[in-house]
């Protein structure tokens, strides 16, 4: 089974702790590969100089790894609520949209039986796709939890491609 590396907090605030994984799947294509990590590092704050952090899997162990793989192994890791996956989809498409996992399904277990009854009939989603530039605002709505990850995929599915483009 992949694990996922450990990663030292950052000794900032709680919720920047949370910077997002970002795991590369596919390596068909180099070019788009590092448009989509140059795609993620211009994304933060340019105005202010403040430097885009993220941590980036680039390894091939993880190539053809699939969205069930990619939660079990990251389930592990400390104050990640989801993790981005650089998959076939995002290095075909212009806009990169990288694939958003929910990593907190698990925690329904002690909801009150008729709440989970109609999450069991009625599943929230648990992945989106987001363009690059939403990666750090997508990790930092989920690190101070003023939106779910279910909010997040209804607000990409509103999109014409079902890419998150501002939330």
């Amino acid at each position: 089974m992949r694990v996922l590396p450990a990663f030292e907090p950052t000794g900032r605030d709680p919720a920047d702790d949370a910077d997002p994984v970002i795991v590369r799947t596919d390596y068909t294509d180099e070019g788009a590969w590092r448009a989509v990590a140059a795609a993620l590092r211009s994304a933060w704050d340019a105005e202010s100089g403040a430097e885009a952090r993220f941590h980036l899997i680039d390894d091939p162990r993880w190539d053809g790894a699939t969205p069930e793989e990619l939660v079990r192994a990251a389930r592990g890791v400390e104050n990640l609520s989801a993790v981005f996956v650089a998959d076939a989809v995002t290095l075909r498409s212009s806009s990169r949209p990288l694939l958003a996992l929910d990593l907190c399904a698990d925690e329904d277990e002690d909801l009150d039986p008729a709440y989970y009854q109609e999450l069991t009939d009625n599943p929230p989603a648990r992945e989106f796709r987001t363009v690059p530039g939403e990666v750090h605002t997508v990790q930092l709505c989920l690190a101070v939890g003023n939106v779910s990850f279910p909010e997040l995929a209804v607000m990409a599915s509103q999109d014409a491609e079902g890419v998150l483009r501002s939330p």
